[in-house]
């Protein structure tokens, strides 16, 4: 074990003792979350996540220029790991902006016509916004919360002629609905000229999400969630006939230029300025994935979502989301027994410095969300449900 590696395994020792551990490697002080409060609160939100010392640490690499050779070896040593992440083998493009940036930016760059936003949480239902904002016109095809988005009704809509995008969201993350894409994309591959646009910000590295097997022209995810890094990075793939598209479309912008993306890209550079010391923690986080296995890495998230699932049963919870549709990477518990939810995340804080989501718009209080994505393992979720068994008690 190294030096560093040593007063790593210290960090829960140090924290207990209401000791701030600085840990060095080449003399540069790492930035560990342990260092903003006596006692760090461990999170197991939506996301962001928890990040590890060991990602931290990657991060702590000295800086490179953007446009040298270092930077370019750095940025292509990870693209057949995320072409396999995304089983994919197109290029994967990096972002210095949160997912929501190419959100907008697959608006700008495929839209010519109408943008059919399939709506079932907070997260899909603000793509309608956002698409009108970028000027086009978009129309929301809505289903209640915590309902899959149903094939057939996109088929429907679809028939019309009116609309050359969709836009998706796999995971909704406000709800913890898992959408069929799979059946959807074959119902929007049927229109030649609509192009499908799917966020997997909460499901990248969770669950399989195959881009190119799905027929998708663009999916996208950010840094915040089952990748278990900090926020600020996006990461995305686009078909070729989505760049063809992009290629007659005005108004594109610049940063979000998908055109620009590809043409850096042959140069193993991005358009602008990128995070590097996010990009540091992205390589290590690929390599990490390598290691596991991307399969086994499905495993335990699916493996440690069924703990949550048998906690959540076992206390007479119930899913907001319904059976076959329910997320991998968190649990959106239906608040049924209508015990004190803001109650139960602040015991849960105070208590054992742990924090949960109490539910997120309007549905606040009525469900809250458990996270067991990104680098949780089966002790640290079954420490989160013992301490859940411990103050439930208090809220009921």
């Amino acid at each position: 074990m190294s030096h560093v590696d040593a007063l790593n395994a210290q960090i829960p020792r140090l924290h207990d003792a209401g000791k701030r551990p600085l840990i060095t490697r080449n003399c540069a002080i790492l930035p560990f979350l342990h260092f903003m409060s006596p006692r760090h609160t461990r999170l197991h939100i939506p996301g962001p996540v928890e990040v590890s010392p060991e990602t931290y640490a990657a991060m702590s690499a000295p800086m490179i220029g953007h446009r040298g050779k270092e930077f370019q070896t750095l940025y292509a040593s990870m693209q057949p790991g995320l072409q396999s992440l995304l089983e994919t083998t197109q290029p994967v493009f990096l972002s210095t902006s949160s997912a929501w940036g190419i959100m907008e930016g697959a608006i700008r760059n495929l839209s010519l016509k109408r943008v059919l936003c399939c709506c079932s949480g907070a997260f899909s239902d603000k793509w309608v916004d956002v698409a009108r904002r970028c000027g086009r016109e978009a129309d929301a095809l809505q289903f209640e919360w915590g309902q899959p988005i149903d094939p057939s009704a996109v088929q429907e809509k679809l028939a019309t002629g009116l609309y050359d995008t969709v836009t998706l969201i796999h995971n909704e993350t406000s709800t913890g609905v898992l959408n069929p894409v799979a059946e959807i994309a074959a119902v929007v591959r049927q229109f030649e000229e609509v192009m499908l646009v799917v966020d997997t910000v909460s499901s990248l590295s969770a669950m399989p999400t195959p881009a190119e097997a799905w027929g998708a022209d663009v999916v996208l995810a950010g840094s915040q969630k089952a990748l278990a890094l900090p926020p600020g990075l996006a990461i995305f793939t686009v078909s070729p006939r989505a760049m063809e598209r992009a290629k007659s479309v005005p108004g594109r912008g610049y940063y979000f230029d998908f055109l620009e993306f590809l043409s850096n890209h042959e140069k193993d550079m991005t358009p602008s300025t990128p995070c590097i010391s996010t990009i540091f923690g992205l390589a290590h986080t690929v390599k990490k994935i390598e290691a596991e296995g991307i399969a086994a890495r499905h495993a335990r998230h699916a493996a440690l979502n069924a703990l949550v699932h048998e906690w959540v049963t076992a206390n007479g919870f119930e899913f907001f989301a319904p059976e076959g549709f329910r997320s991998v990477s968190l649990t959106c518990v239906a608040n049924n027994r209508g015990i004190d939810v803001a109650k139960l995340t602040s015991l849960l804080k105070s208590k054992h410095g742990l924090a949960i989501d109490g539910g997120y718009g309007k549905i606040k209080g009525k469900t809250f969300r458990l996270s067991n994505m990104g680098d949780e393992t089966e002790a640290t979720i079954r420490h989160l449900l013992a301490c859940l068994d411990d103050v439930l008690p208090e809220v009921c």
